[in-house]
């Protein structure tokens, strides 16, 4: 008997989706995350099918004080180019025709099952702008192995909060700026999630049997391009046992407290914050964060109302003025960075 792969819908799936009077059921997303540096994320059409090719100043001319009736040398400034790829990212939906016409109302369970993809997708492009690596090339490189050696040449805007052990999180601080960070899609192609329903086909099960779907194909060409690394600091080793206990590198007096290397990243930054710029951090740190906001003698952190992109207002984290977002693929577990 042929047996269905487990990347597509079974008829138990279907069962989990329906009410009792055959509607399809309102999903509730458990699996649902926030990753707010998506909704910052600038963007702009890449001058590569690939990517983007930038022009990075290396070294400036020399400047000479010079006598009377004395010449002065040329000099130049040295550039280097830097080529950075866009990735794509991919998922493919099948349903089985039957299965998706059990109901009666077809196009509301194939966008029920939509806004997972979506989800799924959304989670991936976070994690990967935040942990993406060369060591698998099928992504484009984010931000950790860019910002995770101590003796490299950007090392001056790793601050290190002195965790040691294995649970350490990161605290980003991104200026976005067309000359300093944003993300890139290829030339010719768009930004953003695109979304192309392939209609009703033949799909194969586990044993090469075919049978009729309903099938979706959802593509995001995505990469990123720091053009000035100066423009990003990471806060690195912070030590998540330390920091809920308030205790050694996060005691309040430490000079690895969170929130004094957060006033120390600001002048790293070449130009002070810009319009754009946001600090990135997840719900361990956010929550703490928030408590030094209620507490009356640090005027640092703050609680604001603010406007979101949907025009809703909401109450936001801030640290002297610049923006707290959440990302929840920020984990806990990240290696010490030396």
């Amino acid at each position: 008997m042929a047996t269905l792969a487990s990347t597509v819908l079974t008829m138990a799936d279907w069962a989990k989706s329906i009410d009792p009077d055959g509607k399809v059921a309102k999903t509730v997303e458990l699996l649902s995350q926030s990753n707010r540096i998506l909704d910052d994320m600038l963007f702009k059409e890449g001058n590569l099918p690939t990517g983007e090719q930038t022009s990075i100043r290396t070294g400036l001319p020399t400047a000479y004080y010079r006598l009377i009736n004395a010449g002065t040398p040329s000099s130049k400034s040295t550039k280097a180019q830097v080529t950075e790829n866009a990735a794509i990212l991919t998922a493919r939906s099948e349903v089985d025709q039957d299965e998706a016409e059990l109901n009666g109302n077809v196009s509301q369970y194939r966008m029920d099952e939509a806004e997972a993809f979506v989800e799924a997708m959304s989670q991936t492009q976070a994690e990967t702008l935040i942990y993406g690596s060369a060591a698998n090339p099928e992504e484009y490189v984010g931000f950790a192995n860019r910002y995770n050696d101590l003796s490299a040449t950007n090392a001056q805007n790793i601050l290190s909060a002195g965790g040691s052990g294995s649970d350490n999180t990161s605290i980003w601080l991104v200026n976005w700026g067309a000359n300093k960070v944003f993300g890139v899609f290829p030339k010719g192609s768009s930004a953003g999630l695109s979304h192309e329903d392939l209609g009703l086909d033949d799909a194969t099960d586990a044993s090469g049997n075919k049978f009729r779907a309903y099938m979706d194909i959802w593509k995001w060409k995505n990469g990123l391009v720091v053009k000035d690394w100066r423009e990003v600091v990471r806060i690195a080793n912070i030590d998540v046992s330390d920091l809920v206990a308030k205790a050694t590198t996060q005691a309040t007096t430490a000079a690895t407290a969170i929130h004094k290397l957060m006033s120390r990243s600001i002048d790293h930054l070449p130009n002070g914050p810009g319009d754009k710029a946001a600090f990135y951090v997840n719900r361990t740190v956010a929550s703490h964060l928030r408590i030094m906001a209620m507490d009356v003698s640090n005027g640092a952190v703050t609680i604001e109302p603010a406007v979101n992109q949907f025009g809703m207002t909401i109450h936001e984290l801030r640290y002297l003025g610049i923006p707290v977002r959440l990302v929840d693929r920020i984990i806990n577990a990240e290696a010490v960075v030396a």
